[in-house]
């Protein structure tokens, strides 16, 4: 019963890590930079989520819909004050730049959102469902199904729509990209409201499960690009199945060790495993022309 209980817990959580880490590959495929604010985004769709539904009382699907898009709209401002300016001239000036946007938005939401952790209702059947004699909640289930999902329509974007091969093409040469007639600037701008929309649907999608809070994210960006690196950040697939595998390790380790020892041996085994395949599970090694 513990067992399936932890695995059960662990699925979802990792698919949230792995929808989270989706958003790390969605930018870095396309202009090799990653939004290091992440973890702010999954708050951000939560608050938002929470604000538009629970407060102003619209109905809980145009508040998701809203949460979400307004997360892409975020990320479109990432991208163009935080990021743009700096990668254009070659500087990797937009790693701090993101950090500190991330950190300031966590306290613009601290002081107007207040600091109390609010409970975000269940917009699914709040009853578990009864597996193998154990309670399931729905959410434990639409998770998974959502994150699995998602990556596989990314990873058959990228490689199969001539849209997608023209995002691709932009990291390979921007100037070929450019002289191909197509929009880089408009390109990255898509890949990070993407990232952003993808982490606001991760904090909507686990709100339920945890309280809804304005540091909430922190954790699990960090936790997120864990993933990304361990299952190879250049694909879609492999950060999936990275989160996954990473939430099933912490739920594990806390429901056989103890909460205590989860931070340590998750990292541990993300070491290990980076010692063994430094380009992650799925990951495959850069070429470089000379």
């Amino acid at each position: 019963m513990l067992l399936f209980s932890a695995i059960v817990s662990g699925i979802a959580v990792g698919s949230m890590y792995g929808l989270i880490a989706l958003g790390y590959h969605v930018t870095y495929v396309v202009s090799s930079t990653v939004n290091f604010a992440q973890g702010s985004c999954v708050m951000l769709g939560a608050v938002l989520g929470y604000v538009l539904g629970i407060r102003l009382g619209l109905p809980m699907p145009l508040a998701i819909v809203l949460s979400i898009l307004l997360c892409g709209l975020f990320g479109l401002v990432v991208e163009r004050l935080l990021v743009r300016p700096f990668a254009e001239r070659g500087s990797s000036a937009w790693l701090m730049a993101t950090v500190a946007g991330g950190i300031v938005v966590d306290n613009v939401v601290l002081f107007t959102f207040g600091k109390e952790p609010r409970g975000f209702p269940s917009f699914l059947a709040a009853k578990p469902i009864e597996i193998f004699g154990m309670g399931v909640f729905p959410l434990q289930i639409v998770i998974p199904l959502v994150g699995l999902g998602l990556a596989v329509i990314l990873q058959f974007a990228f490689q199969r729509t001539a849209k997608g091969k023209a995002m691709l093409a932009v990291v390979q040469n921007k100037r070929a990209a450019q002289l191909m007639g197509i929009n880089v600037r408009r390109a990255v701008a898509l890949s990070f409201a993407l990232s952003t929309a993808l982490a606001g649907l991760a904090g909507i999608l686990i709100a339920p499960l945890f309280s809804v809070q304005s540091d909430m994210g922190t954790l699990f960006g960090i936790k997120a690009f864990a993933a990304a690196i361990l299952g190879g950040i250049g694909s879609a697939w492999g950060v999936m199945l990275a989160g996954i595998l990473y939430g099933l390790i912490e739920a594990l380790v806390t429901s056989f060790a103890g909460s205590s020892y989860t931070q340590i041996v998750a990292f541990a085994v993300v070491i290990a495993a980076l010692a063994i395949r430094p380009n992650g599970l799925l990951g495959r090694a850069g070429t470089r022309k000379v």
